[in-house]
Formats: structure tokens, C-alpha cells, sequence
């Protein structure tokens, strides 16, 4: 199993402590009485994560989970300010969610590039004995230590950011259609289960034009309650803006097309009820074999019978029908509707 692809992790992280003030008194010759010229101490670093595009996993995450930023130096003599520590910046992909382990609470959702939150705040330095010198108390012999660091558990969540996501039982044929449409080699077997973790391609349809498909692991009944491949990857399907729902025409896995169909959307209501409201096209897919032409009648008019009329049969193997759902779903998806 290819373990690359990491969508979730739990980490630890610390803002840095803030730098110690010091207690030290001027020493000039001719000065005998010199005053108190303890300096302050430097803040400690913040601990930022920022959206970084270029990622695509959390795998960095899952096996070093401990990240504490700098912490601020100590006050000097002469009432020099000891240096601010250095931020610690922890880059994840787009479509990570950032949540505060202990209380649930979503403090951040990274969807563009380079937006970054403060996930712990590094602690104040400490004031050094120039700063309590008053009129009346001319030598201070004592500083502050420092403000400590945040402590904060975070969960990582990643939800992939796609314009379309296929999805369907396992062998229904989503990983040979993202094959033949873009560039991407998701692995391809006759026995379920065959992809493991989500798979990305992009599809070009010219100059600035162009979609972005995710391959989303097959689902089965129970999916949502952690069945199968559990409903670790359903969350991606909520980034999606479209669906494509790749259903078995010929049969052959054991399960009528109409009852793979509705067994998917089922897991799908069951695990978010906002999921239910993505558009979605139904692909009748391989058309390739007899079985399949010979269902697809049936299957057309069972569907019409709900109400659902975008039905594309194809064939991701031979390539037979897919221009005609390449072309619906760029025209859906062109920011002004027209697919130009």
C-alpha cells in the first residue's frame, strides 16, 4: 500500500517562551552609584501554518509531531533588549483544516495560497530591573522571567480542493476514467478496493482552461460508519463543486447498476446531508461490453422514474462517449456557464 497520501494528523505545538530580563546595575568608572541597567527580555516566536500549494499530504506530520517555536533571548546590560525569537512556520497543502484537538474548535480552514494562522502565540519577555526603577525604589534587584509559550494539540485535517469528483462502488471504472482523461496513473485492477487513497488529475481543455478531478476511493454500503475504506475520504467529496457518479452498467461486480447507484448516494446522505445537494452527472460506464448495452435501457428509465435525466454512457476503456462528459462538465463549470 502506498502510504504517501496522509490526510489527517495530530500534533503538539508550542509558541516560544519569552527571554528572561535581567538584573544588572551600570559599572562605569567615576560612576560609583551607576543605576539599574538591566534589559528586557525578546518575545518568543509564534507558531504559524501557512497553505502551501505545492503539498499534497500531511505524511511530514504523522511522524513528527512535536513543534515548538523560538524562544526569545535574555535582556542585556545596559538595557539591551534581548533578540525576538523566530517564528516556526509549518506549510500544509491546500484544503487543510486546522482544529484545536482539546476543544473541537476549527481555527482555521486554508483554502488559498499562502493564508496562514497563528496556531500558538509566542509568550511576552520578561521586563529586566531598569524597567522598576522609580524615584523612590532606585535599585530594583529583581526581573521577570519571561511569559511561557501557548500550548496548543492540534488536529490537521486535508479535504482535497477539486472541481469534480468521481464517485461509485469499487470497480465501477472511476480510476480508468481519470486515466483517460488526464494525465494521472492511479492503479488499475480487476478486484475492489484496487485505489486506496484519493488520486488528483487535471484535465485541459486548452489555453487557461482546465479542471481539476479527484479519484475519490470506492465506497460501500456502511461507508459512513466506517465500513470498507471507512469514511475517511469522504470529507474530499465536500470540496468538490461537481460530482460524477460512475456506476457499473454490465453488472458484472454482482450488483445490479440501480442498486450500486443508489447504495453510494445513500453513504453519501447518511454522512453529510450538504454533500446531497452537488450537482451530480450519472456515467453509465462500460459501454464496451454487451451486458452494459443491453442494461442500459433499464437503467435510463429507472433513473428518469427520480428524476434524473443526465445519464452519459461511456466507455473509460475504449474512450467511446467521454468528449460528450468532458464537454457538459466544462460547460457547467466555465465561471459564466457557457463553457467558453
Amino acid at each position: 500500500m502506498n502510504t504517501s497520501f496522509v490526510d489527517s494528523a495530530i500534533i503538539q505545538v508550542g509558541g516560544g517562551d519569552g527571554g528572561k530580563g535581567l538584573v544588572t546595575f551600570q559599572r562605569e568608572k567615576y560612576v560609583p552609584r551607576g543605576g539599574p541597567s538591566g534589559g528586557d527580555g525578546g518575545d518568543g516566536g509564534d507558531l504559524v501554518i501557512v497553505a502551501a500549494p505545492g503539498l499534497t499530504t500531511l505524511l511530514d506530520y504523522r511522524y513528527r509531531r512535536h513543534h515548538t517555536a523560538e524562544r526569545g533571548g535574555p535582556g542585556g546590560p545596559d538595557c539591551r533588549h534581548g533578540h525576538a525569537g523566530h517564528d516556526k512556520v509549518l506549510a500544509v497543502p491546500l484544503g487543510t483544516r486546522v482544529f484545536d484537538a482539546d476543544t473541537g474548535e476549527l481555527l482555521a480552514d486554508l483554502i488559498r495560497p499562502d493564508q496562514q494562522v497563528v496556531a500558538a502565540r509566542g509568550g511576552r519577555g520578561g521586563r529586566g530591573n531598569a524597567r522598576f526603577a522609580t524615584p523612590t525604589r532606585r535599585t530594583p534587584r529583581h526581573a521577570e522571567p519571561g511569559e511561557e509559550g501557548e500550548q496548543r494539540t492540534l488536529r490537521l485535517e486535508l479535504s482535497l480542493l477539486a472541481d469534480v469528483g468521481l464517485i461509485g462502488m469499487p470497480n465501477a471504472g472511476k480510476s480508468s476514467l481519470l486515466s483517460r482523461v488526464s494525465a494521472a496513473r492511479p492503479r488499475i485492477a480487476p478486484y475492489p478496493f484496487t485505489t486506496r487513497q484519493p488520486v488528483l488529475g487535471v484535465v485541459f481543455f486548452g489555453p487557461g482552461r482546465s479542471l481539476v478531478m479527484a479519484d475519490i476511493p470506492g465506497l460501500i454500503a456502511g461507508a459512513h460508519a466506517g465500513a470498507g475504506l471507512g469514511h475517511q475520504f469522504l470529507r474530499h467529496i465536500s470540496r468538490t463543486r461537481f460530482l460524477v457518479h460512475v456506476v457499473d452498467l454490465s453488472g458484472q461486480s454482482g450488483l445490479d447498476p440501480l442498486e450500486a447507484y443508489e447504495v453510494v448516494r445513500r453513504e453519501i446522505n447518511e454522512f453529510d446531508d450538504r454533500l446531497s445537494a452537488l450537482p451530480e452527472l450519472v456515467v453509465a460506464n462500460k459501454l464496451d461490453l454487451a451486458e452494459a448495452r443491453a442494461n442500459l435501457p433499464a437503467f435510463r428509465r429507472e433513473l428518469a422514474a427520480r428524476g434524473i435525466e443526465d445519464i452519459y454512457p461511456l466507455s473509460a476503456a475504449t474512450g467511446e462517449g467521454v468528449k460528450e462528459l468532458l464537454d457538459t462538465l466544462q460547460r457547467h463549470l466555465a465561471p459564466d456557464g457557457t463553457g467558453s
